[in-house]
C-alpha cells in the first residue's frame, strides 16, 4: 500500500472513530489536574495520557486516545489468557496491545463500544481482547475474526 493510501485510510479511520476519541480526550483532560500528562505516540496513532489517576491499573483505549495509569506504555504485561490460567504465554508490550485496539476502533468507529461490550467487555473471552493479545505477541492479527484460539481442551 502506498504512503498516500495509508495516510488516507488512517485519516478516514480517525474521522470515523472521532466520537470515541472525543470521549477519550475529555477523560484525559479531566485527569490533567490530578497528575496525568499527555504526549502523542505516532507509531500507535494515539494521544496517550500517562499517570491517569483513576481505574484499577493498566490502560484503556478510546478511539485514538489511550488512558494509562502508569508512566510507560512500553512496559510488559501478561496476556488475558495467561492471567486467566488458560495457557502460558510470554509477556507482551502494553503499547502493542493498545495499538491493536486503536486499529479496531478505527474500523468500527462509533460501533466499537457496543460491539465490544456485546462480546463480553473486559474479559479473556472477548475476541477483541484476545486479538489484541495475539497482535501484541506476534505483530499480526489485530482483527477479531476469526476468533483467536479458545481455552485449550484438557
Amino acid at each position: 500500500m502506498s504512503g498516500i493510501a495509508r495516510r488516507l485510510l488512517v485519516f478516514a479511520g480517525a474521522l470515523w472513530t472521532s466520537p470515541n476519541t472525543a470521549a477519550g480526550l475529555l477523560l484525559g483532560l479531566l485527569g490533567l489536574p490530578f497528575g496525568a500528562h499527555a504526549h502523542w505516540r505516532r507509531d500507535d496513532l494515539a494521544l496517550v495520557f500517562h499517570g491517569w489517576p483513576w481505574g484499577p491499573g493498566g490502560a484503556l483505549t478510546l478511539g485514538n486516545v489511550i488512558l494509562h495509569t502508569g508512566a510507560d506504555l512500553d512496559g510488559n504485561c501478561r496476556t488475558y489468557a495467561h492471567r486467566a490460567g488458560w495457557c502460558e504465554e510470554a509477556a507482551v508490550r502494553l503499547a502493542d496491545h493498545e495499538r491493536a485496539h486503536v486499529y479496531q476502533y478505527m474500523v468500527f468507529g462509533p460501533l466499537f463500544l457496543p460491539v465490544y461490550l456485546a462480546f463480553g467487555g473486559v474479559s479473556v473471552r472477548n475476541r477483541f481482547e484476545r486479538a489484541a493479545d495475539r497482535y501484541a505477541l506476534t505483530g499480526r492479527g489485530w482483527w477479531p475474526w476469526p476468533a483467536p484460539p479458545g481455552r485449550p481442551k484438557r
